[in-house]
């Protein structure tokens, strides 16, 4: 079993997390309770967890000292790569934050905002 497997074993057992649509089409995705994409796997080596914005600014000072994570400028997804087995636990200390803190969405939020991509975009047709 590869690392990202394990990792999505692991993180499919929470009981806040459930089985659901990638919005770039991958096949293994967790939402939250209420339907938030939370985290999906691209490959056997990278998982890309939404943050969003906000919260990444917030962790801003750990998240770029953490060897296993790239950061965009531009989107609430951050990408672990999954190389040794320690990698899981940032994933899924990450996917933790983003249950407690990222997904408290407003429902004045307005319909016209651009849904808010992984680095691979949106592959659904």
């Amino acid at each position: 079993m590869n690392l990202a497997e394990q990792a999505d074993q692991r993180l499919t057992a929470w009981s806040s997390l459930s089985r659901g649509r990638s919005s770039c089409g991958e096949r293994r995705c967790l939402c939250a309770t209420d339907g938030t994409e939370i985290v999906h796997f691209h490959g056997y080596r990278e998982a890309d967890v939404h943050l969003t914005l906000p919260l990444i600014a917030k962790l801003h000072p750990v998240l770029s000292r953490l060897s296993a994570v790239t950061l965009s400028p531009t989107s609430g997804w951050v990408t672990v790569r999954l190389e040794v087995q320690s990698d899981i636990d940032v994933l899924a200390t990450l996917v933790s934050a983003a249950l407690l803190g990222a997904h408290r969405v407003s429902t004045t939020t307005p319909a016209h905002v651009p849904p808010d991509l992984c680095r691979h975009g949106s592959r659904r047709a």
